[in-house]
């Protein structure tokens, strides 16, 4: 069991950056590659970035590439997303989660989610 915590959501304004953090509990964090989701009002949940289990590999959106980095630090049990140059469409709740699967764009893919934080940004 994994139970996972966001922190760092908040108010921006564009062109602005926020950094998330998701704190893991247990002692068996660096057995989960990590992902970022996202949800807007009205929108699915959609796949932001990706980073397996000792940060060899990452992964992200088109839309983030180059504006966002995924990082991890497994001694402190807690996956980082880095977010710049933040635009108003990047408005959404993020969630991140944990999972199985080497490095995972589907939600499916993934077995333990957080509760999740706010990230607004205004123009």
């Amino acid at each position: 069991q994994v139970q996972l915590v966001e922190s760092g959501g908040g108010l921006v304004q564009a062109g602005g950056s926020l950094r998330l953090s998701c704190a893991a509990s247990g002692r068996t964090f660096n057995r989960y590659a990590m992902g970022w989701f996202r949800q807007a009002p009205g929108k699915e949940r959609e796949f932001v970035a990706a980073i397996s289990k000792f940060g060899i590999s990452t992964y992200y959106r088109d839309s983030v590439r180059g504006r966002f980095t995924i990082s991890r630090d497994n001694a402190k049990n807690t996956v980082y997303l880095q977010m710049n140059s933040l635009k108003p469409e990047d408005t959404a709740v993020y969630y991140c989660a944990a999972g199985g699967t080497p490095i995972a764009t589907n939600s499916s893919e993934y077995d333990y989610w957080g509760q999740g934080t706010q990230v607004t940004v205004s123009s």
